[in-house]
């Protein structure tokens, strides 16, 4: 599969006339708790030709296949390929956008090009924002939690979709960095041990061997830790008042190097 995702790259920059600076797989598989089926979610960062910044319209800065868009090769029926307009990654990271910041710590990585991904990553450890990371991180679990874990038998693989983003909240508050994309590390380092510990873990192995997470049973134990982690998580969000210093004009800089490096042309003989 991943030359076929290696291909599928080479082909949307053809295609497109476009640089893809950075692919890499995000979701469950990049989580590290993919089911038999899952799809593979390629995520990329791209940079277009200088005249197609100079325009007075604003133009479409996502690529989504095969969502919206078509390439000119078949591609296999579990690729879901969804790219973002650099300029469009660099408002999203002045934020500190959580899925961005998710695809630059990426453990699988398909294509990496130019200097653009590292030079974000050495920017992140000055512009991290905590706030809306915790926000987003929030938002995600108490969506899960109400819609899926609130009646006597539930859709137990959801647990990982409301655990993940409360332990990485949980690495937020602790360290005020950007947490590990890996689901095992959250729990290694966040999740006490006790009663609970066992019951996440069984629960990872279980799905990690194949099995079928469908409805059955709450799990008492979890939904307590999780409902009282989202309330205290909110609560502490509440009092933060963090500020970080603009970083707009290093993200334009990172942008016109970007441009430069992309396209510059290769010496004549």
């Amino acid at each position: 599969m991943k030359v076929h995702i290696q291909e599928v790259i080479k082909t949307i920059e053809t295609d497109y006339e476009i640089k893809v600076l950075y692919a890499c797989e995000s979701g469950s598989r990049a989580w590290g708790f993919p089911s038999k089926d899952s799809d593979y979610d390629v995520r990329f960062i791209y940079v277009h030709k200088k005249n197609w910044y100079l325009s007075i319209d604003h133009q479409r800065d996502v690529i989504e296949i095969p969502a919206r868009d078509r390439i000119s090769m078949p591609i296999d029926k579990l690729l879901d390929v969804s790219g973002w307009e650099l300029t469009k990654a660099l408002r999203l990271f002045r934020k500190s956008n959580p899925p961005l910041l998710e695809w630059l710590r990426s453990s699988i990585v398909y294509h990496e090009a130019y200097s653009t991904a590292e030079k974000m990553r050495v920017l992140e450890q000055r512009i991290f924002t905590p706030v809306s990371c915790l926000h987003h991180y929030l938002s995600m679990a108490k969506g899960n939690f109400r819609d899926c874990l609130q009646g006597e038998t539930v859709k137990i693989k959801k647990y990982f979709y409301v655990l993940r983003p409360v332990l990485a909240a949980k690495w937020i508050e602790t360290y005020q960095t950007v947490p590990p994309i890996e689901f095992t590390a959250l729990v290694a380092d966040m999740l006490p041990s006790g009663e609970l510990r066992p019951a996440v873990d069984d629960l990872l192995k279980r799905k990690m061997a194949g099995e079928e997470l469908n409805l059955e049973p709450r799990i008492d134990v979890i939904n307590q830790f999780l409902d009282e982690e989202i309330e205290r998580l909110e609560t502490y969000v509440k009092g933060l008042n963090i500020r970080v210093p603009d970083p707009t004009a290093q993200l334009d800089q990172l942008f016109r190097e970007t441009l430069e490096e992309a396209w510059r042309e290769a010496p004549t003989k």
